[in-house]
């Protein structure tokens, strides 16, 4: 069996078939479109239940408004996954530790709220069957892991970022390294990573999914479109980001019917607290 820092040979070209033209430009001083990092209230749903996080505690309500479990922690939950009758939230510890703000991943019983596993990851996913996800970069990490609903890891890839499920998961990966080595990739059984497009930006924001699993990545200042066998294309190239300035610019991607708004807001290299906000409109146009 393939060791987990194996990889698969790279993914041969190919077209999604999307398409996209520019219907608006403008630029303005503004805000970064940060993305929050710590939700409060509702974190997941399935069915009745919901799950609910707040400092210290995850809590579970039925529709109904009734509280079915309680579980304290001393952590801050920031997001939750559920699957065959298992939820798994990941948190921001209270205090600076060795790992920084990373707090424990907690593997809990849906029905009672019950502690199944501790696991360690940043950011997570599901699959069905019971089927979680956990990745970690940092700490000598750049990895994700597989676990069952028992808490049992069952896979383990070299790889790590934003998770796109569907027919499996692809990892739009982000290293933080420059230059960076990060692709958008599929993770295969037996620690197996199938090489998509290199990316330019280390640091990319949270990709963006159409209906028909089509992954949408602003890589430093270039719209990319990436298929679920890994085929992809430039959509735009909507502004030049020197690679020595990625760190100045901060992205995101909101898709509202056919019409999908790019911002990517660039820091004052001078004044850290100036920011120029460029906002672009694009017409998405689907294969035929």
């Amino acid at each position: 069996m393939p060791r987990p820092e194996q990889s698969g040979p790279d993914t041969p070209p190919g077209s999604t078939g999307w398409h996209a033209t520019v219907l608006e430009h403008r630029s303005a001083p503004g805000t970064p479109p940060y993305r929050p990092r710590r939700p409060e209230g509702e974190l997941a749903r399935r069915d009745a239940l919901r799950i609910h996080g707040a400092t210290g505690e995850v809590r579970c309500v039925d529709d109904t408004g009734r509280t079915r479990w309680v579980h304290r922690c001393e952590a801050r939950p920031n997001a939750a996954y559920i699957s065959r009758g298992r939820v798994l939230v990941t948190t921001d510890s209270l205090q600076y530790t060795p790992w920084g703000f990373l707090g424990p991943a907690l593997l809990l019983d849906l029905a009672d709220g019950t502690l199944v596993a501790e696991l360690r990851g940043d950011c997570g996913a599901v699959l069905r069957g019971g089927r979680f996800f956990l990745g970690l970069e940092g700490y000598g990490h750049f990895d994700t892991w597989e676990y069952d609903r028992d808490g049992t890891e069952v896979d383990a890839w070299r790889s790590y970022g934003h998770f796109v499920t569907g027919s499996g998961i692809r990892v739009v990966e982000s290293d933080r390294r420059q230059p960076t080595g990060s692709r958008v990739v599929r993770l295969l059984p037996g620690g197996v990573v199938e090489r998509g497009p290199r990316l330019t930006d280390s640091t990319v924001p949270h990709p963006l999914v159409l209906e028909d699993g089509t992954v949408l990545v602003l890589d430093a200042g270039v719209l990319r479109a990436v298929g679920r066998r890994l085929e992809h294309d430039v959509l735009a190239e909507l502004l030049p980001v020197p690679a020595d300035g990625q760190h100045r610019f901060t992205g995101a991607l909101s898709l509202t019917g056919d019409r999908l708004t790019v911002t990517l807001a660039e820091r004052d290299p001078s004044d850290h607290t100036h920011h120029t906000v460029h906002t672009w409109t694009l017409a998405l146009h689907a294969p035929v």
